[in-house]
């Protein structure tokens, strides 16, 4: 076995969280700056060192855990897995550079938190074993719950025991199927799992048990009630990683679980799966359109564009059907880009919500107007967010969500149609939210005493910004590396099991 840099990028901060809760809140900034560069320095060899031209696992890892059940410790990454890592490792640093004047509270056991879940949600991209992905996959429950119940709005409670049982109740399902697959084949590898024979009926009903823990978490209409009340309530960094990261889980385990293991049952409900990725996009994006807290309304818009990811996912099926194998591969691989997209621009978007909230401490739209008078670098951020949120071509909001639409039009001309849609509706709420807050008069006093953005925040929204313009210009950056995963993933689809 080489080095092992994946348990490192797994191990480091999760390590390092409990040794900045123990070590309490004066050094807990200092140390959780220092492990959130030290885990994103670690996890570059992962994009720097990684083989764009095979869809083998890679930088592989395996240690018999439980050998008498099946188990082991098993890692590996493919260019699926891999642009999530490094989109996690981003976001790590990001969240600690944003809570590093604002967080008073115990920040020690606030940044030791991110820093835990931030592991375990790369052991999520990680693993190579069913059961080891099913408890990464659950523990990041355990610190965003305490995040969202500690340090959350008036209705924290409510938000949380809410996200808690939505998501906990949706994987039950997945560890009961995982738990009927191992009693068919004999094996928790994810890779065996892929090569099981099972029945049409077999298939459908693992199809259902998948469905339940991954629309949950993407969240997919009409299970999405959730994510609201939890980004309304959770901290501006709650809101920036669960947005950025955690709802990124479910769209990963479709494309790990549910194509390759059940592709008959997946053919067989695309029908279904693209009418509910539809409504996510155009009835989602009108709720959007009526809310008047920015958060809600940013939780809603990440509701819409999650939407894209399933569409691209599930449409892909139509597309195997017409022998378009490439119309498949663009598809999916929009999908990938817009969970990568999604993750920078959300973050930025909940973080500058957070920026004007230390300040005035409101979410309201009608408590802001002429930000742009008293914090013009901030502003000039926030439209840049902003535009990228809409789609606008040049960012990497435009990428993605345009090689979904395009593969949408392969097979069906309306459904691209209502795909397009988002791109006048995203417009339509994200303009409306920023001529409202940022642009004209300035609309009263508090808004008169704003000071502009220290070099803190500068710095934390440029990075972000750079990220989601380079992407937009040269996509490959990211597309790259995911060629060769993906076509092996459309061969394992494009052959029935039945």
């Amino acid at each position: 076995m080489s080095f092992p840099i994946l348990s490192l990028t797994i191990w480091l901060p999760i390590l390092a969280g409990f040794l900045i809760i123990a070590m309490g809140d004066r050094p807990a900034r200092k140390v959780a700056g220092i492990a959130s560069i030290l885990t994103f320095l670690v996890s570059l060899p992962l994009y720097f060192g990684f083989d764009s031209s095979t869809a083998t696992m890679q930088f592989q890892e395996s240690l018999a855990w439980l050998p008498s059940f099946g188990i082991n410790y098993a890692l590996g990454i493919d260019g699926i897995a891999m642009p999530l890592i490094i989109l996690t490792t981003i976001i790590n640093v990001i969240v600690v550079i944003s809570a590093w004047e604002v967080i008073k509270d115990r920040p020690s056991v606030y940044l030791g938190a991110f820093s835990i879940m931030t592991g375990l949600m790369i052991g999520v991209f990680s693993a190579m074993d069913a059961i080891l992905f099913y408890i990464f996959f659950e523990a990041t429950l355990i610190p965003m719950f305490l995040i969202i119940g500690i340090w959350g709005g008036p209705r924290r409670v409510y938000a949380t025991v809410k996200f808690f049982l939505y998501t906990f109740l949706g994987s039950v399902f997945m560890l009961i199927a995982l738990i009927y697959m191992y009693n068919q084949g004999g094996s928790f590898a994810i890779a065996d799992l892929h090569a099981l024979a099972l029945s049409k009926d077999q298939q459908f009903w693992i199809f259902l048990a998948f469905l339940a823990a991954f629309a949950v978490k993407i969240p997919m209409w009409p299970v999405h009630t959730w994510l609201p009340d939890a980004h309304v309530e959770a901290p501006t960094a709650g809101s920036a990683v669960l947005a950025a990261i955690m709802l990124k889980m479910g769209g990963y385990g479709f494309l790990r679980f549910s194509l390759p293991v059940t592709p008959d049952a997946s053919a067989q409900m695309d029908t279904f799966m693209i009418a509910i990725s539809l409504v996510a996009v155009v009835y989602i994006g009108f709720v959007a359109l009526a809310q008047r807290d920015m958060k809600k309304l940013i939780a809603y818009s990440s509701i819409s564009h999650m939407g894209f990811v399933t569409l691209g996912i599930f449409i892909a099926f139509r597309l195997l059907a017409k022998d378009d194998a490439s119309g498949v591969a663009l598809g999916i691989e929009g999908a990938i880009m817009q969970m990568v997209s999604h993750g920078f621009i959300s973050a930025a978007m909940f973080l500058c919500v957070g920026v004007m909230y230390d300040r005035i401490h409101s979410r309201e739209i009608a408590d802001y107007g002429g930000v742009i008078n008293t914090m013009p670098i901030f502003a000039a951020f926030m439209v840049f967010f902003a535009m990228a949120n809409a789609g606008l071509p040049g960012t990497s909001g435009f990428v993605g969500e345009f090689m979904v639409i395009l593969a949408s039009f392969k097979t069906n001309f309306w459904i691209a149609f209502l795909a397009a849609s988002t791109l006048i509706l995203g417009a339509a709420y994200t303009l409306w939210m920023v001529k409202r807050v940022i642009m004209g008069p300035i609309g009263n006093d508090k808004v008169a005493a704003l000071t502009d953005i220290n070099s803190r925040e500068f710095w934390m929204l440029a990075i972000l910004a750079i990220l989601v313009l380079l992407i937009g210009v040269w996509p490959n950056l990211i597309g790259g590396v995911m060629h060769a995963s993906v076509e092996n993933l459309v061969n394992q689809i494009s052959t029935s099991k039945y």
